[in-house]
């Protein structure tokens, strides 16, 4: 995990650079909507790669998956910590069961 954690907190600092010195500032200063869009290509691109059975094709995209998705949390404002304790919260508790108390009314 500090992998992932290293890589959101580069992240926050980069919010805070030169939209023209950095990739991350750049696309952050695009908004969130355009982070979203940024977020669902690579997802897409990820999958592309699953269905081929492409292994390398696949890391390489998942990696492009997993900052891209730190990108669009920082451009809402929610930390990788935020899931992190999401995550923590549902440990233990069938998906299925969970998935229920989400559509129930």
């Amino acid at each position: 995990m500090n992998t992932l954690n290293d890589l959101a907190a580069t992240i926050a600092e980069r919010a805070k650079a030169d939209p023209e010195s950095s990739w991350t500032a750049k696309l952050l200063a695009k908004g969130p909507e355009k982070c979203a869009e940024k977020f669902g290509e690579e997802a897409i691109e990820a999958i592309i790669e699953a269905v081929k059975d492409n292994r390398e094709g696949l890391i390489s995209e998942s990696a492009d998956v997993l900052f891209h998705l730190l990108v669009m949390l920082q451009s809402r404002g929610v930390t990788l910590d935020d899931v992190l304790a999401e995550l923590d919260r549902r440990q233990g508790t069938s998906g299925i069961a969970e998935k229920a108390a989400r559509t129930a009314p």
